[in-house]
């Protein structure tokens, strides 16, 4: 049986951006590697203190304080909730977020802040076939203030994503995004710090067209976030 051209041609066109997406992440993964650690010989937690932090590094954000992030990563296609495909992408975000109160919970393992985030995010699809998908999404954030430079932090939020991801799974440009993530910051100095962070996302149209059985991948995103 003589195979489609057309399938054989997507599948070439997949396994190219594939491996032009995964070579630029690597020389980016590479070229921060090489930074961070002659940065931070120069940059220690003992800089001048600031009006970011309560009480020193990690000790809980002052109200008002803001934060821009940028990250890069994958994301593995997961068959739940009804999906019939598996769907693999490279993503990058933009994200900025402002802290919407001082610490709370002062006397708990649990104090932190309230954070409001606001996530740009793009990417290309190269498992089943090639496409697209950029979006936004706004996110309310929690970060743990842990009394050291590992400030851990888990988000949830919707937003909208446009998308020419079909396979059966979806039907519509336009479809709804649920995000739900945790991670962790470490914090090379008192407003710089390396992100690390896992997100579940979730694409479906909530109903408005058919099929609807929506796309689910489990990610994994590296960056650096600055505050001021």
């Amino acid at each position: 049986m003589e195979s489609d051209p057309a399938i054989h041609n997507n599948s070439k066109s997949a396994r190219r951006g594939s491996r032009r997406f995964f070579g630029f992440l690597f020389i980016t993964a590479a070229c921060a590697a090489s930074w961070v650690p002659a940065f931070a010989q120069d940059q220690t937690l003992s800089s001048p203190p600031s009006s970011l932090w309560q009480a020193g590094v990690g000790e809980g954000f002052e109200k008002g304080s803001e934060e821009l992030g940028l990250a890069l990563g994958a994301g593995l296609g997961m068959k739940v909730f009804g999906s019939r495909n598996a769907h693999d992408w490279g993503l990058g975000a933009v994200q900025y977020g402002i802290m919407l109160g001082g610490l709370t919970a002062q006397n708990h393992w649990y104090r932190g802040n309230w954070e409001f985030v606001a996530q740009l995010f793009g990417g290309e699809q190269f498992h089943p076939d090639a496409a697209y998908l950029v979006g936004v999404t706004p996110m309310l954030r929690y970060n743990f203030a842990a009394g050291h430079r590992w400030v851990p932090f888990f988000d949830a939020g919707p937003g909208i994503t446009l998308t020419d991801i079909r396979n059966g799974d979806l039907s519509t440009t336009p479809e709804f995004n649920l995000q739900v993530g945790l991670g962790t910051r470490c914090f090379l100095r008192d407003n710089l710090a390396l992100t690390l962070q896992y997100r579940l996302i979730h694409l479906s149209n909530a109903g408005a067209a058919s099929p609807n059985l929506g796309v689910n991948t489990s990610n994994v995103l590296l960056g650096l976030a600055w505050f001021f």
